[in-house]
């Protein structure tokens, strides 16, 4: 199967293709200019002049994907083979060098990136066999010349192959990766909404019907919105004020908020993760400690690194209480909380005890634009 990444790949093989091409050719121009052993010098120099338009116009078709065709391959093949098979009439029957030489290698590694160790190799066998077959005398560097183009195409065929495979599963790995993260900030944004509507439900019993026809309707934008996978990059787009933010969580009854003097700029997308992050963990201090307990929120700006505290004076987490939820499927605190902060590139510490909870955040920062 062809990937963008397999394609990616290929596409820098015949790059490198295109520039090997001109050194060869100027090999081989160099070569018949020196030795000049033409028995029919205007044919020979004819298919010299073959050889430079072949290796201009091979750079052109092969550099767009579409374009590499089987029948521009088979059309490249078969000019390397009638080079071979013109140099006996050429030179004559008893000639020592080939007339196009290490040329023929463009079309043999050609096969090889494109149709792997098998056209690589299928490449190779042809223009060895007729490399061989046109000479009237074979010596023993002949037999070594075929040995090497045929490790070479199987070689650089099996090479290329393997890369387009790695490639390809690198890419599949990315976009897997890329859904579960989405799914991930998907769960969370659902757990959110839930907990708000319980909350909303704790406070005003009849507004129930209301309150599941629109969290109803926020589930349905959800599960649309995760095949689409592009909220994420659109939030991350500017940049916004963290102080701001959290500042307007100071509503709820009985919550404190200590911010620092000036603005704390951060990318939008990191200040929207850290206030849900905030808003969840106020959201466990209403429903497990009173739904008017105090909290304090703190926000620190550290230059390189910002830092948020929540904190409340309830009767604290039981030990092992949050890795029991988590294993009975409850994420509010493993996705919510710790799985939001984990993306950002941060650390959660968590302080609980008879004395309260604590929890410590610190996320890095970006540079700045």
């Amino acid at each position: 199967m062809t990937t963008r990444a397999s394609l990616a790949v290929e596409d820098r093989m015949f790059r490198a293709l295109a520039v090997l091409r001109v050194v060869v050719l100027a090999h081989a121009v160099a070569l018949n200019a020196y030795r000049n052993n033409f028995d029919h010098p205007a044919l020979g120099w004819s298919c010299v002049a073959v050889m430079v338009v072949a290796t201009a116009v091979a750079s052109v078709v092969y550099a767009a994907p579409e374009r590499r065709v089987p029948g521009v391959l088979v059309a490249d093949l078969a000019l390397a083979v009638a080079l071979l098979l013109a140099t006996p009439i050429v030179k004559g029957p008893w000639f020592n060098a080939t007339i196009p030489g290490y040329w023929i290698i463009g079309a043999l590694l050609a096969w090889a990136v494109r149709y792997g160790w098998r056209g690589g190799t299928a490449a190779a066998v042809l223009l060895g066999a007729v490399d061989l077959l046109t000479r009237s005398d074979v010596a023993q560097k002949d037999w070594g010349n075929v040995f090497l183009i045929l490790l070479g195409g199987s070689m650089v065929g099996f090479v290329c192959e393997s890369l387009k495979a790695m490639a390809a599963e690198r890419d599949l790995a990315q976009r897997e990766a890329a859904a579960a993260a989405e799914r991930a900030r998907l769960a969370r944004a659902v757990h959110d909404g839930v907990l708000q509507v319980l909350a909303l439900v704790q406070r005003q019993g009849g507004e129930l019907g209301r309150a599941a026809g629109a969290q109803e309707q926020a589930l349905r934008t959800l599960i649309r919105s995760q095949d689409a996978l592009t909220t994420s990059a659109e939030a991350a787009a500017g940049r916004a004020d963290l102080a701001a933010a959290l500042g307007a969580l100071g509503a709820r009854a009985g919550t404190e908020i200590g911010l620092p003097a000036g603005a704390v700029e951060l990318p939008a997308h990191v200040v929207t993760e850290l206030a849900a992050v905030v808003r969840a963990c106020l959201d466990n201090v209403e429903r497990h400690v009173a739904p008017d307990a105090r909290a304090w929120v703190l926000v620190e700006d550290l230059g390189d690194r910002v830092e948020v505290s929540v904190r409340d004076e309830g009767p604290g987490i039981a030990e092992g209480r949050l890795e029991a939820a988590e294993q009975e499927g409850r994420l509010g605190v493993a996705e919510s909380i710790r799985g939001r902060i984990r993306d950002l590139g941060g650390t959660a510490a968590l302080d609980s005890g008879s004395y309260g909870t604590e929890w410590t955040f610190v996320v890095p920062r970006e540079e700045r634009p």
